[in-house]
Parts: C-alpha cells; structure tokens; sequence
C-alpha cells in the first residue's frame, strides 16, 4: 500500500538538496573567501560617499507609485507572454480578451498620467 505523500517524495529530496547546496555553499565562501578588511570596507557604505543624513528619512508619495505602476506593467508582460504562444490557438476570442486587458491598462496609465502622478517636478 503505497502513502498519499509518495508522490511529494521527489520534491522533498529536491528541496532538501536545494538547502543543502545554499548552507554548503555559504560555508564553502566563508572559508575560502579572501578576507582582507581595510579601513574603507568596514564602513557602513563602500560606495566611497561618506554616509549623510538619516536612515530613516522619508520617501515621496510619488516614489511609490511609480514602483506600482511599475509592478501593474510588469505583470501584464507576464501575462503577455502566455498569450503570445497559445495565440493560434486563442483565435478572436483570446486576441479580444488581451485588447480588453491592455486597454484596462492603458486606461489606468492616461488616469494616472492625467492626474500628475508621473510628474516629479511639481
């Protein structure tokens, strides 16, 4: 009689040699990684700017949305991808479902476009 979990087996060995790999290689650079600290590359930045300011300053409102908008066009090329092969076999129905996709997109981008949210001088 053969376990319910029988078939999970594959992808526990899998995900036991992926943490295995990722500890054994960590410890592997630790050790044989060269190791010579210098005054300069024990400070907190070593971009070679002395740090300035706070930590904890704030960012713009319209930094954030940028990185929405950004996430909202990034995940329409990922849909878009699966699109662009199964085409043919879509046919009208699949192209007129993408149109209504990316003009929802589009819409949302004159919106946002309209609204100043791109500008970052005012």
């Amino acid at each position: 009689m053969s376990s319910p979990l029988a078939p999970y087996l594959s992808l526990a060995i899998a995900m036991l040699v992926a943490g295995v790999m990722a500890v054994a290689i960590v410890f592997v650079a630790s050790v044989l990684g060269p190791k010579r600290p210098t005054r300069i590359k024990l400070e907190p930045f070593e971009c070679g700017s002395e740090p300035v300011g706070s930590a904890r300053q704030r960012f713009a409102v319209k930094f954030y949305v940028v990185a929405l908008l950004f996430i909202v066009f990034d995940v329409e090329a990922v849909f878009l991808y699966p699109w662009a092969v199964n085409f043919k076999a879509l046919a009208w129905f699949g192209y007129l479902e993408m149109l209504v996709f990316a003009l929802t997109l589009v819409i949302g981008l004159a919106y946002v476009w309209k609204k100043g949210a791109l500008d970052w001088e005012s």
